[in-house]
């Protein structure tokens, strides 16, 4: 499976950190919360956190204080179907394919329910063919990006039956925006972002643009952790259940699947060329790196995309990606990696062509 084309989407306004602050600061909502919280939103929000700005669908940034179950539902029905056909038209420019040649949609999220699902948007908002073969997954959390290629893969090999697919995660993690003085509520309002992107696979590469395939799919679901990291319903809400460990967790199973890998091609961890990871956090990207004897130029893709963007779970990831392809990362094995709900870790090994001169 190849890689043809790939499309990134935000919405229009971006915030830097300190106004996020000052909007909240001035709100009655602020008042109403813990000194301890206050301090925490402080923290975070003044640079703690290796974010700059993030991409919200919020204008104006007041915005927020409007968090009652309608209402989140509302942003995410406008913004979701929005930013995933963005992304979507993006890839499909970006492969120079016609919109009739895409013969499945597979789309993921985990900020907000549709249904029918986003795919019923994004075929109408394209317009896709409308014998299209549509799938919408929910439930894989920040690290849904490569089980949702394992999907088109497995599509792809249907004996012919499917040549072009168009993969699209899309998340408005402000339809999950609320405060509280629950530190996990608190710190997701503080690093989460909106945003989306799409990728166009197909079992051959494009004609004269770089060669992307993807390889060895690995991935370790492990529910034992669940309560670690995952999405609970209150009071008709999204609520984001964050733990200390999360970092560390992270890292160890992000190291499992990498070794798993390397093992598989009796390759040495020095052979990657290039490591594509997800931008959880700046904790999480210190342990990576801790844990693997990571230096700065290796999680140089990601403390970009999360300095810039935040946290916008699903999608960031690929937002990396682009940055590696859009910089000329050298060609040769890459490693891409998220990881998420569940607890989740999911890896795949890319065999990336030279950049053209």
């Amino acid at each position: 499976m190849y890689i043809i084309g790939l499309g990134t989407a935000t919405p229009a306004r971006r915030y830097c950190q300190d106004e996020c602050l000052q909007a909240l600061a001035a709100s009655e909502l602020y008042s109403g919360l813990s000194a301890h919280s206050q301090g925490l939103l402080k923290k975070v929000l003044n640079g703690s956190s290796g974010i700059t700005t993030r991409y919200l669908a919020l204008n104006p940034l007041e915005e927020f204080i409007h968090f009652n179950p309608d209402a989140l539902y509302a942003r995410f029905l406008k913004h979701a179907p929005a930013l995933a056909s963005h992304a979507a038209a993006r890839a499909i420019a970006n492969a120079n394919i016609d919109y009739r040649g895409i013969d499945a949609v597979i789309i993921s999220t985990c900020t907000g329910y549709l249904c029918p699902g986003l795919s019923s948007y994004v075929i109408e908002k394209l317009p896709l063919r409308s014998d299209v073969i549509a799938l919408d997954l929910v439930g894989h959390g920040c690290g849904a990006a490569l089980p949702n290629l394992q999907a088109a893969e497995a599509l792809l090999a249907l004996d012919g039956r499917c040549h072009t697919v168009l993969s699209i995660c899309v998340e408005v993690c402000s339809a999950a925006f609320y405060l509280d003085d629950d530190p996990g509520v608190l710190i997701s309002a503080c690093i989460f972002a909106d945003g989306a992107a799409a990728i166009i696979l197909r079992n051959e590469p494009q004609p004269g643009k770089r060669r992307i395939q993807w390889k060895d799919y690995h991935s370790i679901t492990e529910p034992a952790q669940r309560n670690l990291l995952q999405f609970e319903q209150r009071h008709g809400m999204l609520r984001n259940i964050l733990t200390p460990v999360v970092p560390q967790t992270a890292a160890r199973y992000a190291q499992k699947i990498l070794d798993r890998a390397l093992a598989l091609r009796h390759m040495r961890q020095h052979e990657i060329r290039a490591w594509i990871w997800h931008t959880a956090g700046r904790d999480v990207l210190n342990a990576l790196a801790e844990r693997m004897g990571l230096d700065e130029d290796n999680l140089r893709w990601s403390r970009e995309v999360l300095s810039e963007y935040g946290n916008m779970s699903s999608p960031s990831v690929l937002f990396v990606l682009e940055r590696a392809l859009n910089n000329n990362a050298p060609g040769g094995y890459w490693w891409m990696s998220a990881f998420g709900a569940g607890f989740s870790c999911h890896g795949v090994l890319l065999d990336v062509g030279d950049a053209p001169h």
